[in-house]
This record gives structure tokens, C-alpha cells and sequence, in this order.
């Protein structure tokens, strides 16, 4: 039915977005290898380079979470103008969408923060 049809939609958005999402991130790590190489060598841990580039990938998600609540209002509004049909957005799905928003963040943006975590310093030291 329709539901199922939307909810296959929004998973496949969901699992597009987090490759994106991913897929930037280990753009930033390679970016900024030299940076974390001399984090690590003045005595940044595994966990902080790894926490940080975890909580760039939820901020990144939670931006998406905000625009997508945005213009979910917005379409939402349209239909009830345009079909009459009153559309309902309930607080529940609002705090559902930030939470899937940020779990995206942590799932998709694991990866790209161990391997950053993992940076030997003196290699990343030289990296050019």
C-alpha cells in the first residue's frame, strides 16, 4: 500500500543519505590527516579524534533533521491547502526524525572516526 511504499522511500533516502554522509566525512579525515597526526603527537587520544569526528557527523545529520522537518511542514501544509485534508505532525514524529537523524550520524560516521582514531601521527605527520 501507500504506507509501504513511503516507508521504502524514506529507508532507501535514510541509507543514501548516511553513504553521504560517510562519504564526506572520510573526505574531511583525509583532508585533515596532518591536523589529527599533530593532535595525536601533542597528546590527543584515540577517543577524542574519534568522539570528534563522531559528533561532526551528528551535527551534519542534525542540520538534515532540521531542513527535512522544515520542509516536511512545508509539504505538509501544501496538501492541506491544496486538497483540504488536514495533516497532522505530531511532536512524537518530530523527536522520532532527530533521533533517526542522529542515529544515521553515529552508524554512518563510525567508520570514517576510526579511521581517523587510527592514524599513525608520524605518517599523518607527513602526509601531503
Amino acid at each position: 500500500t501507500l504506507t509501504i511504499l513511503l516507508a521504502s522511500i524514506a529507508g532507501i533516502s535514510l541509507i543514501v543519505g548516511g553513504i553521504g554522509i560517510m562519504n564526506m566525512m572520510m573526505t574531511t579525515v583525509t583532508e585533515r590527516t596532518r591536523e589529527i597526526g599533530l593532535r595525536k603527537a601533542i597528546g590527543a587520544k584515540r577517543l577524542d579524534i574519534s568522539l570528534q569526528f563522531l559528533a561532526e557527523a551528528v551535527m551534519l545529520t542534525f542540520v538534515g533533521g532540521v531542513l527535512g522537518i522544515i520542509l516536511g511542514s512545508g509539504a505538509a501544509y501544501a496538501i492541506m491547502l491544496f486538497t483540504g485534508t488536514a495533516v497532522k505532525i505530531s511532536l512524537f514524529s518530530i523527536i522520532l526524525a532527530f533521533g533517526v537523524a542522529a542515529g544515521i550520524g553515529i552508524g554512518f560516521g563510525y567508520w570514517p572516526a576510526q579511521k581517523a582514531a587510527k592514524l599513525n601521527p608520524i605518517e599523518a605527520l607527513r602526509y601531503e
